[in-house]
């Protein structure tokens, strides 16, 4: 590896850190060479087509330093009720804005440098999962993030435990004199046999312009249930590149719903693999974006063994020249019989020059399946807004009715009263602005 080594990317040059065990090291050194082989994608690449990550690209952003907060900095947020929080600022965990006292025992939570380097007697070392479940051989951010690997947020469930209280893990973008930063978050869950979690991953910073690179590893052992949330909710001038991870085991139940509230240029990506007969899979977003902002959302559930239903339901809403993709993949490998899986996408225009470009992607190799797709792009339906003001609506109530209808689709699967009440109220303050926005025009 050294003669790769020797031509590192300007982006990885000097992220090879000597900290941490030597497999750690190892695993650094190859998303660095991984990384440098690959360099940024291109809209020449298939899967960044209708993204260009020019501006990241081409952007000088200085490393994000250490920076201290206040907790009332990292209550800015629309879920502040919760019980556990996992606090990590530029990629570095902060104990003291942390709070995890009161979890069951045998749960722990914390910091992921600190479960690597074998601070938490008893523990199993995250090396069995770390690096295994985000594969990066053809996906240059995470090779990126992997490079620059040290620390983020490790919650780990044992066995047949059972965890009643959410666990919130809070990446914060802190900036510094005004410069641009970088930051690379790492978060890594594992949830054992038959053990039950909620997790709210949540992403804040403040008003400047910034880049997160973002990498969320889950491992769903047999029988396990795991409740996911992410919640985006950064500047309007930041880019944010994220990607999560999914190992589901036999019989394993995971569900996550995505929330994209901010950000100049998102990019989500969502990786599932039902790796055990029986494994179920649930893959949810909502997002909004308004101005020139570009949102681009792309899954793929891989169905490696048979007996594995998974359910997808997409949905964004744009105004102004805002613009969205969304490429849902679904993937059927020969062994995967009596696979049932649908997905749904589902886009609202609120001003002409709008755009979203959706493409569903089934890669059938089983010929005992179910596999259903479906998309709908438009405008407000003018017969709903009709009926609505038939009946003594204005336009504009008509139309808010309408809207709010479309979002609380996704809004209602959430699980969690405070995280919802929190949800609504922040994503229907934006669609006022947005909306008003529509009318002056």
């Amino acid at each position: 590896m050294t003669h790769v080594l020797d031509k590192l990317h300007p982006w990885v040059a000097s992220a090879a850190s000597p900290v941490g065990p030597a497999w750690l090291q190892e695993l650094r050194q190859r998303g660095a060479a991984r990384f440098s082989a690959l360099g940024f994608p291109t809209v020449k690449d298939e899967e960044w087509r209708y993204t260009s990550v020019a501006p990241i690209a081409n952007g000088e952003f200085a490393p994000a330093a250490a920076v201290p907060l206040t907790p009332a900095a990292v209550d800015a947020f629309p879920y502040r009720a919760a019980p556990h929080r996992l606090v990590v600022v530029n990629g570095r965990f902060s104990a003291e804005l942390s709070t995890v006292s009161g979890l069951p025992a045998g749960v722990r939570a914390g910091s992921l440098a600190g479960a690597v380097n074998g601070d938490w007697p008893g523990v199993e070392s995250p090396q069995r999962f770390l690096g295994a479940i985000a594969e990066f051989e053809g996906r240059a951010f995470a090779a990126l993030n992997t490079a620059h690997l040290e620390d983020g947020a490790y919650v780990f469930v044992p066995d047949g435990l059972v965890v009643e209280e959410p666990i919130q893990v809070l990446f914060v973008s802190a900036g510094a004199d005004g410069r641009a930063t970088v930051s690379h978050p790492r978060a890594l869950i594992v949830a054992g046999e038959r053990s039950e979690c909620r997790i709210v991953e949540t992403y804040l910073g403040g008003d400047s312009a910034y880049f997160t690179n973002a990498v969320t590893e889950v491992f769903v052992g047999p029988g396990a249930i795991v409740d996911h949330y992410k919640v985006q909710q950064e500047s309007v001038a930041a880019f944010h590149v994220a990607s999560m991870h999914v190992q589901a085991a036999r019989g394993a139940v995971f569900s996550s719903h995505s929330f994209s509230l901010g950000g100049r240029l998102v990019r989500n990506d969502a990786i599932a693999r039902l790796d055990g007969e029986g494994a179920e899979v649930t893959l949810n977003g909502l997002y909004l974006a308004d101005g020139d902002r570009l949102v681009d959302n792309h899954t793929t559930i891989d169905h490696a063994q048979p007996h594995c239903p998974s359910h997808e339901v997409y949905k964004g809403i744009l105004g102004g020249r805002a613009r969205a993709v969304f490429n849902g993949k679904i993937i059927v490998r020969p062994d995967a019989q009596k696979t049932d899986a649908k997905q749904t996408n589902r886009a609202l225009l609120l001003s002409d020059d709008a755009l979203i470009n959706t493409k569903p992607q089934l890669e059938i190799f089983a010929d005992d399946v179910k596999c259903t797709h479906g998309a709908a792009i438009g405008q407000l339906d003018e017969d709903a807004i009709f009926y609505l003001r038939a009946r003594g609506l204005t336009f504009l109530e008509a139309r808010d009715i309408l809207i709010h209808a479309f979002a609380g689709e996704i809004i209602d699967r959430v699980q969690i009263d405070a995280l919802k009440e929190g949800l609504e109220a922040e994503l229907y303050s934006q669609l006022a602005r947005d909306l008003a926005e529509v009318d002056a025009a």
